[in-house]
């Protein structure tokens, strides 16, 4: 079912409008410790998971819940304490210990996800339990939440073009309500930390190395890890690798470039159909989509909510579809309404996502594992709060305006589509303290055994040279697959890359640093 525009709304105006009340919060900078637990922290290791049934009328009946208890601050472990959601899937035979998942995000929510795509998994419990978390902040584990009236200041990356101080001044303002909603978890929300969670994890579900899978964000996470455990790291695959250097508002020119490629991508296939909306000529084609943007931007058209849908709503929708290219027939015939009788229905069921793959943070379905107390934008509010957390960089208002113009330009070049939309990211963490330097100055060049990174040709979330980069800052330690196909992420699309990292994950077999897999491989 189609969520209500307002609520969508909400979600994807998050570049902005969730910072509106993480912007002006400190993002504590965590303590990051050399491999090992440390001075207080024995308590913490100690602790075993106990499982139970998952609560929630859908959920998959042998998935089984649990929880494991963090210090809220790992500098000062004595001042409180989390509880962070797990689940899993047992292995079916001999279990030679756990292997842990992230779906990326940031901000996604793991126990919902292995409850709705557990199948994806199963290949894995041969020989492991499967076993995913909501990191802190997230979820079930101490969700944060910029409150319900985030949405009343919400920008789409209009009003950087009309009046930026404004949206400047709208941070500002509803940044005590942020405080408010979110609780003592946000201080110390961020990968370091979740890093640090994992640690616990791992020692709690009783196995001396911690096997790992993580996708597009948690591939982050999973770098993250390596750097400050490598004596800890088992097996260990990143799918969709994450760059470790770029600053957000590099990040944004990179995610507007990845997503006007699948774009493109997306319309060379469509125009070898006589159905498609935008006729038979590929550049036409690209030209038509550009201009139906700005025209919804200039006349938007009423949806079924009542609400008035955009041309910014319209990228999103599309953005929506990109990530996977079996959703590439309902874009084209949701195109086709919408251009042809002006039916918004399949782009605003686009804009909610569609389905759930890995790599990719979604919203939840109701039912499943009791989610009925998270915020309904803990997933933007999440993202914008860790991803700030893991950034040092804070541009003062002085040099947003200064350099608007320079950016939109920027912008522009790399999508004439998403430009606009992602322009927006420049503010992301306007007005915050700044955030840890860590990553980027210190998680190079790890001392591990082999890690697996996958890496798609038309990713349009993590371009694939980002796979290239981390590769090379890890060091010796990184082998690289190639995933020479469309959407976000491998192991959910691709035969060949599934079986390529479960033969890792189960049986440590490792491909040729460099080897590919084709799109019809399977």
């Amino acid at each position: 079912m189609p969520v209500k525009l307002s609520k969508r709304r909400a979600l994807r105006r998050s570049t902005v409008t969730a910072v509106v009340g993480l912007a002006l919060l400190g993002a504590g900078l965590p303590a990051v410790a050399a491999d090992g637990d440390g001075p207080g922290l024995a308590r913490f290791y100690r602790q075993k998971v106990a499982w139970t049934k998952c609560e929630g009328a859908e959920t998959p009946e042998d998935l089984q819940c649990g929880k494991v208890t963090v210090p809220l601050d790992y500098a000062h472990p004595e001042a409180g304490t989390l509880d962070l959601a797990l689940a899993r899937y047992r292995a079916t035979g001999r279990s030679r210990g756990s292997v842990l998942l992230n779906f990326g995000g940031p901000g996604g929510a793991g126990v919902a996800q292995l409850a709705f795509g557990g199948k994806d998994f199963m290949g894995l419990t041969n020989g492991y339990d499967v076993v995913t978390f909501d990191p802190r902040g997230v979820g079930r584990s101490s969700p944060v939440s910029c409150g319900d009236g985030a949405e009343e200041t919400a920008d789409d990356g209009t009003g950087l073009d009309a009046d930026p101080q404004a949206v400047l001044d709208g941070i500002r303002r509803t940044a005590a309500a942020c405080a408010k909603h979110s609780g003592p978890v946000l201080p110390h929300i961020g990968t370091v930390n979740v890093s640090r969670d994992m640690d616990v994890m791992r020692e709690a579900l009783g196995d001396k190395k911690l096997n790992y899978l993580g996708f597009s964000y948690g591939t982050r996470l999973g770098a993250v890890y390596a750097a400050q455990f490598p004596k800890k790291v088992g097996r260990m695959a990143l799918d969709g690798v994450d760059t470790l250097t770029d600053p957000l508002t590099e990040q944004g020119v990179a995610g507007a470039e990845g997503q006007q490629r699948a774009l493109d991508d997306f319309i060379t296939w469509c125009t070898k159909d006589i159905a498609c909306p935008f006729g038979q000529d590929p550049r036409t084609a690209r030209e038509e989509v550009v201009r139906l943007v700005r025209s919804l931007d200039d006349s938007p058209v009423p949806t079924d909510f009542g609400e008035l849908f955009t041309g910014q709503d319209l990228v999103g929708s599309i953005g929506q579809a990109l990530y996977s290219e079996e959703l590439w027939p309902s874009l084209q015939r949701a195109l086709a309404s919408l251009v042809e009788d002006g039916d918004t229905r399949g782009v605003v069921g686009l804009a909610s996502g569609g389905i759930r793959l890995p790599g990719r943070a979604a919203e939840t379905d109701g039912g499943l594992v009791d989610e009925e107390d998270v915020p309904p934008d803990n997933l933007p509010a999440a993202l914008m709060a860790i991803n700030c957390a893991d950034d040092p960089d804070r541009p003062t208002a002085a040099q947003i305006t200064r350099d608007l113009d320079r950016l939109r330009a920027e912008y522009e070049r790399a999508s004439p589509v998403f430009g606009r939309y992602r322009l927006s990211e420049v503010l992301m963490c306007y007005g915050r303290p700044k955030g840890t330097d860590f990553i980027r100055e210190k998680v190079k060049d790890v001392k591990t055994p082999k890690l697996l990174l996958v890496g798609t040709r038309g990713d349009p979330a993590t371009p694939y040279r980002w796979t290239v980069q981390t590769a090379e800052r890890l060091g010796d330690a990184a082998v690289v697959l190639d995933n020479r196909d469309e959407g976000h992420t491998g192991y959910g699309s691709s035969k060949c890359v599934h079986r390529t990292v479960d033969a890792f994950l189960l049986y440590g077999s490792l491909p040729a640093n460099g080897s590919s897999c084709g799109p019809d491989a399977g």
